[in-house]
Parts: structure tokens; sequence; C-alpha cells
């Protein structure tokens, strides 16, 4: 299973919290990374794209939630 099909399977409130944590995370790697004690630097690739999908399928939530409501 890929990394989208994963997210797509989480609660609104799952998603909310791995977002949290991605932000944190991406913090601390800019932290790092301005101080020279990055280990990793392909993480912080890896931590902006992680946090783009997960805003982009709440998006997709967002809009088929909107169209509901507007069919119903």
């Amino acid at each position: 299973m890929s990394k989208i099909e994963d997210l797509r399977t989480k609660t609104d409130d799952q998603l909310n919290s791995d977002l949290t944590d991605l932000k944190k995370e991406q913090f601390n790697l800019r932290f790092q990374a301005a101080t020279n004690q990055l280990e990793r630097p392909a993480r912080i690739k890896e931590v902006r794209r992680a946090i783009a999908q997960i805003k982009t399928l709440q998006s997709e939530r967002s809009a088929a939630a909107q169209s509901a409501k507007v069919g119903a």
C-alpha cells in the first residue's frame, strides 16, 4: 500500500495530528540545517512532501463535503 493510500484510510483527526507532528519535525529540521547539525538532508524533502499530501487530502475531503452540501 502506498503512502497516500495509507493517509486516505485515516480519519480527519488522525490527519490533523500527523500534520501537527510533521510541522514540528519540519521546524526542528530547519533549525538543525541552520546550525549545520542535519544528519539526513533528504528528510526535509520527505517531510515537506508528506505535509503537502495531507493538505491535499484534506482539501479534497473539504471539497467533497461542500459538493455534498450543495447537492443535498
